[in-house]
């Protein structure tokens, strides 16, 4: 047996493990993300399974209640899509010119700003659809809890659905602590 090892238990030690800062904060950031997506798709999945099984009403989780989900579920999927250096560079090197629409550098920046637009616009369509389903489903006809909650839960949904996708945009595009931004 050596007598030169350190005195560690075990053969790697939690300092080896460390991740950079910028690395923790991402790593944060997505699961954060994710358990945000989760709280507020089963938030809608718990309303539906209510609606169908508990719910004594003739009200029910109909696919009128499910429609913001999936405008918000797409804006989200449409918004983690670009990155965040193709939104500020003017300076796109494709390699081969094929033409179209991304044939100049200036039109490919505006691309990416009118799609990233586009799935802004459909996340706060879900949520503002989400309101509106309340509105007009469950608040003007004067329901009360716990058929009123099913509403609740499809905003809560929403909400939880464009948070996360905040969060995981912001956690994506988190710079190194050893990459340089050259751009002034």
């Amino acid at each position: 047996m050596d007598h030169h090892q350190s005195s560690n238990l075990f053969r790697f030690s939690l300092s080896q493990l460390r991740l950079p800062k910028s690395a923790r904060l991402r790593a944060f950031g997505i699961y954060f993300s994710g358990a945000l997506f989760s709280i507020g798709f089963w938030s809608l999945i718990d309303a539906a399974i209510f609606s169908k099984t508990v719910n004594a009403s003739n009200v029910h989780v109909t696919f009128i209640d499910w429609i913001p989900l999936i405008c918000s579920s797409l804006g989200m999927l449409i918004v983690n899509s670009i990155e965040k250096n193709n939104l500020m560079n003017t300076d796109q090197q494709g390699g081969t010119n094929a033409g179209g629409l991304f044939d100049d550098s200036g039109n490919y920046v505006w691309a990416a700003r009118i799609i990233l637009f586009l799935g802004f616009s459909l996340l706060a369509g879900g949520v503002a659809g989400s309101f509106m389903v309340f509105i007009l489903k469950y608040l003007m006809k004067h329901y009360g809890f716990p058929t009123l909650g099913m509403g609740v839960a499809n905003i809560v949904c929403n909400c939880c659905v464009m948070l996360s996708c905040i969060v995981l945009w912001l956690s994506q595009n988190i710079e190194d602590e050893y990459s340089y931004s050259l751009a002034l």
